[in-house]
């Protein structure tokens, strides 16, 4: 294959598959912009590697960079203070997750869990993926998918409970009670 092939190959599926991938990065760090940085740098570093991909794993490959690049990102910067001449518009956080219909009391819960329960909770309920798909995409055995979900709903549920909602709310029921294979396990 050329180079001029693979170029077209690869940029035919970051086409195909943009929106998905930034899906999953504004779910895993809470925010478009950072969520453009991490699909970036995974995309960057999938291209030198990108004719050793297996044409089936590509996407797999790529959910596992951003979710690493931003765990990385997350070590690089923890501790560190951000100082600001102005404090941002806490508005405007609101009303980004306000526009997400009825996740919108669970987005901010979602951002506070620890990483890894964010990310399996992110790639089971909003990817979709079955707890042997997650445990290939972050590395780990399904036992641990198994164990962070639980960990993570439970979390979710008792703060949810706490917030004033109601744990049957649809939000709830949407992300807390539903699974792609039909069983919450």
């Amino acid at each position: 294959m050329t180079d001029a092939e693979r170029q077209a190959e690869f940029t035919s599926f970051v086409q195909t598959h943009w929106t998905q991938l930034m899906t999953i990065a504004v779910a895993v760090s809470g925010s478009r912009h950072e969520a453009e940085d991490l699909v970036q740098t995974a995309l960057t570093n999938t291209y030198g590697r990108w004719h050793k991909i297996r044409e089936g794993e590509a996407l797999a490959y790529l959910r596992r960079s951003i979710t690493n690049a931003h765990i990385s990102r997350w070590r690089r910067h923890r501790g560190g203070e951000l100082i600001l001449a102005e404090p941002p518009d806490a508005g405007a956080v609101d009303r980004a997750a306000s526009a997400v219909d009825d996740r919108r009391t669970l987005v901010p819960l979602l951002r506070e869990l620890p990483h890894r329960q964010r990310s399996v909770l992110v790639l089971r309920y909003l990817c979709d993926l079955t707890d042997d798909d997650v445990a290939a995409t972050l590395g780990t055995s399904t036992g641990t998918v198994r164990s962070q979900a639980a960990r993570g709903l439970a979390t979710l549920r008792r703060r949810h409970t706490r917030t004033g909602a109601r744990p049957d709310d649809e939000s709830t029921q949407e992300l807390v009670l539903s699974h792609p294979e039909g069983n919450p396990r």
